[in-house]
């Protein structure tokens, strides 16, 4: 009697033991990675750590053919997991073996692999895929641009489910291979090198490489017919600028400033440390929109940033973000400032060097521009909500509280920041609140004071302290109106770089 009630109990611990874990350890990642301002970004469950994208594209028709290789590590026991993709899926394999998967909201891939996956397995995912980018509208709105000879990936806060399933948010960055066949005659253009490219029965196939971490909105492709120039800096590095052949216009000024982008990342070297990638260079395709992003290694120029002549400092504020937002990325969207702030005060600073108004000018102008009741002063730049995201103030009253902090640390310390933070920070994520900590770590200062006052409180805060006697005496005297810096109509004609078309808040 004794023998056959445990055998039976010891069967069932047999059985356990076969088992790795329960059904009931094995959950669905989340179908968002938890950014309170885009709840649906991003996916719970997995790592990527590359993305491997072979695709076809036909300008004639709009149509965009993919295998999309993703590999991944588990960080949970994951019974299913979701991808963001727009587009129409015709298979998904999970380590080499059919998947399920279904279709879910406006962006969402849900897949259940054959088996359960165990936490911190390494994974790979193939999908299948298809569609017309231009037809998918998600909330109303699109990342893509169609344009007369081809199309255009290139938005902020998201691009990517227009094109290629991802972990869509900039906490989960990978490395890129990207491979695009086009027709003869056509080229693809996407981030870092062109490490290859060939000819077969009337498509030729473009191979870039991105070999260091990058946010999927950061990711680009335009197709189109382009003049393209190449170089290499001093250092190796290729450079390759990309000019749509129907700018009109337009092409001479856009070319002007975009043929400096070598000579500007040479200065920003001296400002922020050693450049983070392995290409150099920017794109101007023939769209409609006015603004400009910091793609990654080769940034996106709307036509329109050059109707009124050339202008360096819309490429000084592009490849500022090479450093700050793209090789140092947000840890949420809330934390924008992290990217903004540092790329419009890259901009004061290149006004100070060639001479057409001084960070401090800069500063006092952009202060006597708002009055006290101006709601400029209610947004906070350290948090701004996702409806003013890029709002004005984020740039301006952003740089204004770095120029705060420069008076408040001196130049010594506040150079020493600008190179620290993105050497230790780099290819990885931060917070507002980790600058203001580093900032505090380097200066011996505490500075919780200054930033929670330009960075947080909604009202206007008392003029940043001037940087010399002299125009500490200046501030002192009854207020007169500062004189307009130099440079300040081109700065201002690139405040349309954050203008990113009819973005919308589509919950991405």
């Amino acid at each position: 009697m004794h023998r056959r009630l445990i055998v039976p109990s010891a069967l069932a611990a047999s059985l356990l033991l076969a088992i790795p874990a329960s059904a009931a350890d094995y959950a669905p990642g989340a179908p968002g990675i938890g950014d309170p301002y885009y709840p649906a970004s991003g996916n719970g469950g997995y790592d990527v750590s590359h993305y491997d994208l072979r695709l076809t594209y036909q300008p004639k028709t709009d149509l965009l053919e993919g295998t999309a290789t993703i590999l991944a590590t588990t960080t949970q026991n994951l019974s299913r997991f979701n991808l963001d993709l727009g587009l129409s899926v015709s298979e998904v394999r999970v380590n080499g073996k059919k998947a399920r998967f279904t279709a879910t909201g406006d962006h969402e891939l849900e897949v259940t692999p054959a088996s359960p996956l165990p936490k911190n397995r390494a994974i790979s995912v193939v999908v299948r895929y298809a569609g017309k980018p231009s037809e998918l509208k998600i909330g109303g709105w699109t990342a893509w641009h169609r344009t007369p000879d081809g199309g255009v990936a290139a938005q902020e806060p998201d691009s990517a489910v227009w094109w290629f399933p991802s972990n869509d948010h900039p906490l989960d960055k990978a490395t890129f291979d990207v491979s695009v066949a086009v027709p003869d005659g056509t080229q693809a253009i996407s981030n870092g090198v062109l490490t290859s490219q060939s000819s077969r029965l009337g498509w030729t196939r473009f191979n870039w490489r991105s070999d260091k971490p990058q946010a999927t909105y950061l990711a680009t492709l335009a197709v189109g017919k382009f003049d393209i120039t190449t170089d290499k800096t001093d250092k190796g590095l290729p450079v390759l600028n990309a000019y749509s052949k129907d700018l009109g216009a337009h092409a001479g000024a856009a070319r002007a400033s975009i043929e400096r982008t070598a000579e500007v990342a040479e200065w920003l070297e001296e400002v922020f440390g050693p450049y983070p990638f392995n290409a150099l260079g920017g794109y101007v395709p023939n769209v409609p929109s006015g603004y400009a992003l910091e793609t990654q290694t080769r940034p996106f120029y709307s036509p329109r940033q050059f109707a009124n002549g050339s202008n360096v400092s819309v490429v000084v504020h592009e490849l500022a973000h090479q450093w700050y937002g793209d090789s140092v990325s947000v840890h949420g969207w809330k934390d924008i400032w992290v990217n903004e702030g540092f790329a419009r005060y890259s901009q004061w600073l290149w006004s100070e060097k060639e001479g057409e108004g001084t960070a401090q000018e800069l500063a006092d102008y952009v202060y006597a521009q708002h009055p006290a009741d101006d709601p400029f002063w209610t947004v906070a730049p350290g948090d701004p909500g996702p409806d003013k995201q890029f709002d004005l103030a984020v740039y301006d009253r952003g740089a204004l509280a770095l120029q705060a902090l420069r008076n408040a640390i001196g130049d010594e310390d506040f150079f020493t920041l600008l190179k620290g933070w993105p050497a230790e920070r780099a290819y990885g994520n931060a917070k507002v609140s980790d600058f203001v900590k580093y900032a505090e770590r380097v200066s011996g200062k505490p500075l919780a004071e200054l930033f929670d006052t330009w960075l947080y409180e909604p009202a206007k805060p008392a003029a940043p302290a001037a940087a010399s006697p002299a125009a500490r005496s200046r501030a002192a005297a009854p207020a007169a109106k500062p004189a307009q810096p130099k440079s300040w109509k081109k700065i201002a004609a690139t405040n349309t770089v954050h203008d990113h078309g009819d973005r919308g808040h589509h919950g991405h």
